[in-house]
């Protein structure tokens, strides 16, 4: 007893990179300046969507969500494993381990939920536009919303439950960059069949579950776009979705990478880089995807920037 209760009292060393000083020292420097990037780009998202009136729409409603989902996402990861990488003993508290577990899992589920609305809100945009205002009303918008957030907190409450009361044996060390769920599994001295099963129950249904609806969704925004006979149309048509599709690929691709396999085969460092990519990288690459190839949000952006120089100059 005293030994399975050992990881609890003096808590977990969180190795991360620790076996390669020099990479570690070169990660610190990027995971730095991406999470400040990070910060400041869904920030800005955020701000330009509440303050500018074009911008009044659901899908910008639910971008800010999505920015909000990412600056907690990475703020639940960065700056712990920041402080880890930045001192020699890599020690992580067992509370501050559970609540990182708690949080990474229903942050990352709810982005999930979330970006398959999106796919949805460019479905009603493109194939049913004449009804897409009332078929996108606010209240549905503010649901879809809700169910997103909560469907995140749920899962992560009985995922994370069942996963912290696996028996440790006094391991301590975890191998990663972060307190995840299938490193947790890994660290356990008992049989993880069923843990490892009602992993890949909840990944289907927060992975493959949205990803197919995402693709049916896209399936039937192309079958309509190619209908439409002008160039310009197409184009446009395209440019609605282009950047929501590019960040679906990019986070679901990563994710179902480290989710759906068994807990234990994927090597030491691709799991590190695998979860260093969907919680670092990715956050930081949607606001730069959506405002690069969104013409609204680069001129809602330039109009509050005159707008504030103006107002600074008057004053």
């Amino acid at each position: 007893m005293e030994e399975s209760n050992n990881s609890s009292e003096k808590g977990f060393l969180l190795l991360g990179f620790a076996d390669d000083p020099q990479l570690e020292k070169i990660l610190f420097v990027i995971i730095l300046l991406f999470y400040i990037l990070n910060i400041l780009g869904n920030t800005a998202i955020i701000l330009v969507s509440y303050l500018a009136p074009i911008l009044h729409t659901p899908m910008y409603f639910f971008l800010s969500n999505l920015s909000c989902v990412d600056i907690c996402f990475t703020t639940s990861v960065a700056p712990q494993l920041l402080v880890t990488m930045n001192k020699k003993e890599k020690n992580m508290s067992y509370g501050g381990c559970v609540a990182q577990l708690y949080v990474a899992m229903g942050l990352g589920s709810s982005e999930c939920i979330l970006l398959a609305v999106m796919a949805y809100d460019r479905y009603a945009a493109v194939c049913r536009p004449l009804q897409y205002t009332t078929i996108m009303h606010p209240q549905l918008c503010a649901s879809l919303a809700i169910i997103a957030w909560l469907s995140g907190l749920i899962t992560s409450l009985i995922q994370c439950s069942l996963t912290v009361q696996l028996p440790l044996c006094g391991h301590r060390k975890l191998d990663h960059i972060f307190c995840e769920v299938p490193v947790l599994i890994k660290l356990a001295c008992v049989d993880t069949t069923i843990n490892e099963i009602e992993l890949f129950v909840a990944s289907v249904i927060f992975l493959i579950v949205p990803v197919s609806l995402i693709l049916v969704s896209y399936g039937f925004i192309t079958k309509t776009v190619l209908r439409i006979k002008s160039a310009a149309g197409r184009r446009k048509a395209f440019g609605t979705c282009s950047s929501h599709l590019i960040v679906v690929i990019i986070f679901y691709g990563t994710i179902i990478f480290m989710y759906l396999q068994p807990a234990k085969s994927s090597s030491k460092n691709q799991g590190k880089f695998v979860s260093l990519f969907y919680t670092i990288v990715t956050p930081v690459l949607n606001p730069i995807i959506y405002t690069l190839r969104n013409k609204d949000v680069k001129g809602a952006l330039r109009t509050l920037v005159m707008r504030n120089v103006l107002v600074s100059k008057n004053t």
